[in-house]
């Protein structure tokens, strides 16, 4: 998320966002991000980019995309997901693997917490 705040400008492409906390106050106030939970581990706010982050950065969205397909596929060769490529709409389901803490653990942080986000938004779906 990081690198992507630092390629943010504003939707006229005139100014650079000056730092990661104003760019999170930006899309906030501007309906494209939301709180999403609470880190279990540093007590620091989570979000999750709503479908309005499509109109007002685009650039942003299309960035976000092409991070989220790199990690799903980073995770599914390394046997934690399933993923039915042949599919128009692909499903992505968790493996066993991600059900393993052991082997999960063996991940990068940024992997666990990938697998974790998964999990949660596979459950609000259930809901």
């Amino acid at each position: 998320m990081r690198k992507i705040f630092k390629m943010m400008f504003d939707p006229e492409n005139k100014d650079r966002i000056p730092d990661e906390q104003t760019a999170i106050d930006y899309l906030l106030l501007n309906g494209g991000l939301q709180v999403a939970g609470i880190d279990k581990n540093t007590g620091e706010f989570l979000y999750s980019f709503t479908p309005k982050i499509q109109e007002i950065m685009p650039e942003l969205y299309h960035e976000h995309l092409n991070d989220v397909n790199n990690k799903l596929m980073g995770l599914w060769e390394k046997g934690f997901l399933d993923i039915d490529l042949m599919s128009d709409t692909p499903i992505v389901r968790l493996a066993s693997k991600a059900f393993d803490s052991e082997q999960v653990s063996t991940l990068s942080k940024e992997d666990q917490w990938s697998i974790e986000e998964i999990k949660r938004l596979l459950k609000s779906q259930e809901l």
